[in-house]
């Protein structure tokens, strides 16, 4: 999906899916208080659709991912933001952000040491004073195995995709996601491909402790999704 289908990336999943969304994750920043902030960090970044709708908001918003191939699709749709390759594990840009967001992304931090790793990194680029937002689609205690689907169209090609996601294991910190992808392109034939993805699942009191550890101050909103949405502020 983040590499040879990342040119496929907007037709999976389109910037307007993301548009309620978003709205609310502004509405959390709005509500917290903070003082006319002025950048955002985004990690994980992803193909940006987060950021078509975040960065009129803000008057620098930098956006990063692992893959290159992502942030080149991102860079369609957001030109004016600043793209940078690295992993939100180690990265470190040697600037300060009002504001730090991390969505789904995180959900690839499969064990505590990679998950505080991720923490560490957005309190290292958050102001004092500034927040950071974390986005997981699961902790343990609200996993359900669950099943989705979708795609879109263009004018030469089109995608359909289905998404299947299950814990094989209760007793670990990861659960599995498995994604089929039927692709059509033109008049060719219509080709099949499957991929699996593992994924991070913690308890939300594992979240706090870290989410502490580093240095933030947390608090818990829990959103339409039924999500646990971790609003974290930095002294």
């Amino acid at each position: 999906m983040y590499d040879d289908l990342a040119n496929w990336w907007h037709l999976i999943s389109a910037p307007e899916d993301y548009a309620e969304e978003a709205a609310f994750f502004l509405q959390i920043i709005s509500d917290a208080g903070l003082a006319h902030p002025t950048t955002l960090l985004e990690l994980g970044s992803g193909g940006g659709n987060n950021a078509t709708h975040l960065k009129g908001t803000f008057a620098s918003v930098t956006l990063t991912d692992l893959s290159s191939e992502m942030l080149e699709v991102s860079r369609q749709i957001n030109p004016e933001c600043s793209h940078i390759q690295g992993d939100m594990r180690s990265m470190r840009l040697d600037r300060l952000y009002d504001v730090v967001f991390v969505h789904d992304a995180i959900d690839y931090m499969t064990t505590l040491d990679d998950l505080e790793k991720a923490i560490a990194t957005a309190f290292i680029h958050c102001k004092p004073g500034g927040l950071a937002l974390f986005v997981p689609d699961h902790v343990s205690e609200t996993f359900e195995p669950s099943t989705d689907h979708g795609g879109h169209d263009s004018a030469d090609r089109s995608i359909r995709y289905l998404e299947w996601s299950y814990d094989p294991d209760g007793n670990d910190t990861m659960y599995t996601v498995e994604y089929v992808y039927i692709l059509r392109e033109g008049n060719n034939p219509v080709r099949v491909e499957h991929e699996q993805h593992i994924c991070g699942l913690f308890h939300r009191e594992e979240w706090l402790r870290l989410i502490e550890k580093v240095g933030f101050r947390a608090e818990v909103i829990r959103d339409n999704y039924k999500r646990d949405i971790f609003l974290v502020r930095k002294p």
